[in-house]
């Protein structure tokens, strides 16, 4: 018998009217999306929660009573539900939204605000309702992720010979921006350059990028047209537009590019991993972590038949089990790794660069 699928019960916390309006109906395109309820603030989401058990809810963070954040931290502690965050584009509604993300949110979007119609972002509302639907539990990925700092020595302890790799490249989606906190900070100050392509709302990329410089040993920020590739660097791709690699002189440099979204997405990982692996792919190592789709896995097999090492993180520690997935099918992953010993494994493999 074929199986019948589930919809998906969401329940929508917002005190805008015409906000609620909008996440309402840009959900309503999705036929496997269905909208149970809605609350003006915590304290009547509360109570819709009980009554209605929604499977994924949409959370503002600037309300009246209690602010999102605070009540996303009490939902987490005592009636766990996956929670897909829509702030506001404005800066403090930035930094809320990534504090969320730490907070045990599954995805962060940009609120609708006029500017874009339905259609522009129903899909980003119902990709996040989706993945958030598939998504493991915050016990579940703490859990998983616990060993990353019981387990990390020192990088300075654990780093090896690195001078062959030129590039390390990763990519994330779906719980990428807790996976990179997790990662990052882990490898060593002279590292080889940095690559980052994360699915994130253009508002919040930069954010992210000074969240992320102010916990790592080596500095990182958002990528601009032209930069060159260093050691101890890190570019991080602002939200919205493509990164690619280039030859620059006797190194490379980046580009920053408005060609249209790839698998709907822009920045996507498979421009930056196919432009990679055209100009240097004996010399990268590339990295998928979790996430919903298969961005990134074409591109990923093009590296590995290139010569580059790759890795995808293992299904026990993503948030979605969904783009490192797609790699592994495609005999695109040389390894599997847990993200707890996912910095060893990119020493280890950028150490290796030239002895294949």
């Amino acid at each position: 018998m074929r199986r019948v699928e589930k919809k998906i019960r969401v329940l929508v916390v917002d005190d805008s009217p015409l906000a609620r309006r909008a996440i309402i109906d840009a959900l309503a395109t999705d036929p496997w999306i269905e909208v149970v309820g809605v609350a003006a603030d915590p304290y009547f989401a509360r109570e819709r929660i009980l009554e209605l058990e929604p499977d994924v809810i949409t959370l503002d963070m600037e309300m009246p009573r209690m602010d999102g954040l605070t009540f996303l931290r009490i939902l987490q502690e005592h009636h766990p539900v996956p929670v897909v965050v829509v702030s506001s584009l404005t800066t403090a509604g930035s930094e809320l939204a990534l504090q969320a993300l730490e907070a045990g949110a599954i995805e962060v979007l940009a609120k609708p605000d006029g500017s874009r119609s339905i259609g522009q972002i129903s899909r980003e509302l119902t990709h996040g309702v989706r993945a958030a639907a598939q998504s493991r539990s915050l016990a579940t990925r703490n859990q998983a992720r616990t060993g990353a700092k019981a387990s990390a020595s020192p990088p300075s302890a654990r780093a090896g010979s690195t001078s062959q790799c030129q590039m390390i490249l990763i990519g994330a989606s779906t719980g990428g921006v807790e996976a990179l906190r997790h990662l990052l900070p882990q490898l060593p100050a002279d590292t080889p350059p940095i690559l980052v392509v994360q699915h994130i709302p253009a508002s919040f990329s930069g954010i992210m990028a000074r969240h992320l410089d102010a916990l790592c040993p080596y500095s990182v920020r958002e990528a601009e047209d032209g930069d060159e590739l260093q050691r101890g660097l890190c570019l991080v791709a602002p939200g919205n537009f493509h990164l690619s690699v280039r030859p620059s002189g006797r190194g490379y440099s980046v580009r920053l590019g408005k060609t249209p979204p790839v698998h709907y997405c822009r920045p996507s990982v498979d421009v930056l991993f196919r432009s990679a692996a055209e100009i240097a792919g004996p010399h990268c190592v590339a990295v998928l972590l979790t996430g919903m789709g298969s961005d990134g896995a074409r591109g990923m097999q093009l590296l590995r038949a290139s010569g580059a090492r790759t890795l995808a993180e293992a299904e026990e520690s993503c948030v979605v089990f969904g783009m490192p997935q797609a790699a592994i099918n495609l005999g695109a992953a040389e390894q599997i790794v847990p993200l707890p010993q996912m910095a060893d494994a990119i020493i280890r493999a950028a150490s290796q660069q030239g002895t294949k």
